[in-house]
């Protein structure tokens, strides 16, 4: 694309304004308003939850809220938004509003709410169907369609799931293809977004295009990983492979970063069948149990302390590993199996501890501890998580300054860190990771819930410590990459990407959003407020 267009893309996006806008929604949507009826959300009452989302750091009202009820509603709306010439009005999907930034609102726009789909169940999922061309089963699913669904749905009609899966199952399946979609399964088939075979996207110009490896595939590859920039999603394509019925779940400690990193990048090195399904590493300080909010892993009643272990006044680290079987293969093979990779790891000796529980309980263990923190009020506080993908060469440097330097012993909530294959990305997609081989995932999943006399669990305090370890790796040159990205402001967004892929997403962005009304929330091309402020929860 020529410099020039480039430029005048970046005019436009970042002259646009809602401030000062005088239409009202109806104004704004009067030629096709009166066919949607009551899917059309305009009362405060009504708007008003859709102008914050889990981080729970932001507010960004919308006009108003759609409740779509086929693709053609979303495409009518887009075309209706960017219609307003001389000021396109903001239009942003929402799945479960599980953004943390901010990154699924419209600030004075139209928010699109995918997870309210109106129609009857069958014009969401379709039946499983088998593809020759693929090899294997695919499933069609609305792109407002949690994975918990989608997992329920799939299991009902053939014993299958999707191969590639979040920690966390109640997401939408727009929401993580627009960011990749990560678990402990990514080292072996990929993100989810690799892991798509084909989509429904409306563009920024109200266009509904399918699209594919094959089938206009410049607009695939932007829309996967793509932020909500280029498309929202309708439909997805989702491989899918026969589920397993039980899961041999599996964790070691380690008081060695160097052995526990070395075993996690040995195993994802391994082929074949001896290998394991899922492998995910979280680090524990002296405060915290080996057992927290992600996981049923332990007794309540029996908790493991590191104290319980000999690892008092340590960093210790957690090595979770999960071997499938049920369908082909019995419980002693799995035991034989599980021994022969066990031998190979360099773990603390008194520290294996196993359990057995069926594949869905194990995929859904979040969503159980996230019942029991609701029921405490726990669960809708800030959450000031701060997401890197950082280059192994580099993982030593931030064991040394963040774990054990920045964090002290207070940790506000799991630190996850296991790594991944690049090869199994592709990236033809939006997605930026670090230029490595291997790199590794380092999730600092806090929240902020205020305790008198402690500030080290305070929003404030929090935010402050995300932005030193941003700091910290900036100033030793430890080249890490945001997930889940929230930037300040086009320069640091053009770092992000560098040069050639900033190219191309402003390619992509003029192509297929021209009036730039997408994704307005992610502060690309329109600037919100900054992650790290001290901003009231709402």
């Amino acid at each position: 694309m020529a410099h020039n267009t480039m430029l005048l893309l970046l005019a436009i996006c970042g002259l646009i304004s809602t401030v000062g806008l005088t239409l009202s929604p109806a104004d704004l949507l009067r030629p096709t308003a009166a066919s949607w009826g009551t899917r059309l959300l305009l009362r405060h009452a009504e708007t008003e939850p859709a102008a914050v989302d889990f981080g729970g750091t932001t507010r960004y009202p919308p006009l108003a809220v759609l409740r779509p009820a086929s693709a053609g509603d979303v495409a009518t709306l887009v075309r209706s938004a960017a219609r307003l010439s001389s000021r396109p009005v903001p239009v942003s999907a929402r799945g479960h509003g599980h953004s943390i930034n901010g990154q699924a609102s419209a600030p004075g726009g139209v928010v699109v709410q995918m997870n309210s789909f109106v129609g009857p169940l069958r014009r969401r999922m379709a039946a499983p169907v088998y593809s020759a061309s693929v090899g294997g089963y695919l499933v069609d699913v609305w792109g407002g369609e949690l994975w918990a669904d989608v997992l329920n749905w799939t299991l009902a009609h053939g014993g299958l799931a999707p191969r590639s899966w979040t920690d966390y199952l109640h997401l939408s399946v727009g929401g993580t293809l627009s960011h990749a979609g990560i678990s402990g399964q990514a080292f072996h088939h990929g993100p989810q977004i690799s892991n798509v075979h084909e989509l429904d996207v409306v563009t920024g110009k109200g266009e509904l295009v399918t699209c594919s490896e094959e089938q206009n595939s410049e607009l695939f590859h932007a829309v996967l990983g793509g932020l909500g920039q280029f498309g929202i999603i309708t439909r997805a394509r989702i491989v899918l492979e026969p589920a397993p019925q039980m899961v041999r779940w599996i964790r070691v400690l380690y008081s060695n970063f160097t052995s526990f990193t070395r075993d996690q990048e040995h195993l994802i090195s391994l082929h074949g069948r001896l290998r394991f399904d899922y492998i995910e590493g979280f680090v524990i300080v002296d405060e915290g149990l080996i057992n927290n909010w992600r996981s049923s892993f332990f007794s309540p009643g029996n908790p493991v302390t590191i104290g319980s272990i000999g690892g008092a006044g340590r960093v210790l680290y957690c090595l979770e590993l999960t071997k499938n079987y049920g369908r082909h293969t019995t419980a002693e093979e799995v035991d034989e199996e599980i021994e022969m990779l066990l031998q190979q790891l360099d773990f603390i000796p008194a520290s294996e501890f196993i359990t057995d529980l069926p594949y869905v309980d194990f995929l859904d263990r979040v969503h159980k501890a996230e019942l029991k923190l609701r029921a405490k009020g726990l669960w809708e506080v800030p959450h000031p998580w701060l997401n890197l993908f950082v280059p192994a060469t580099r993982i030593a440097d931030l064991d040394r300054g963040v774990f054990r330097g920045i964090l002290g012993n207070k940790t506000g909530g799991p630190i996850l860190i296991y790594p991944m294959n690049k090869h199994r990305w592709d990236e033809r997609t939006s997605v930026v990771v670090p230029d490595e081989d291997i790199f590794y995932l380092v999730a600092f999943l806090r929240s902020a819930v205020p305790v008198l006399g402690d500030t080290t669990k305070s929003l404030q305090y929090l935010n402050r410590q995300n932005q030193q370890i941003l700091e910290f790796c900036d100033s030793t040159g430890i080249k890490v990459k945001q997930y889940l990205p929230s930037y300040n402001g086009r320069a640091e967004w053009e770092r992000h990407f560098g040069p050639e892929r900033w190219e191309r997403f402003l390619r992509r962005k003029a192509e297929f959003d021209p009036s730039c009304i997408l994704g307005t929330g992610q502060g690309i091309f329109r600037p919100v407020s900054s992650p790290f402020s001290s901003l009231t929860p709402s």
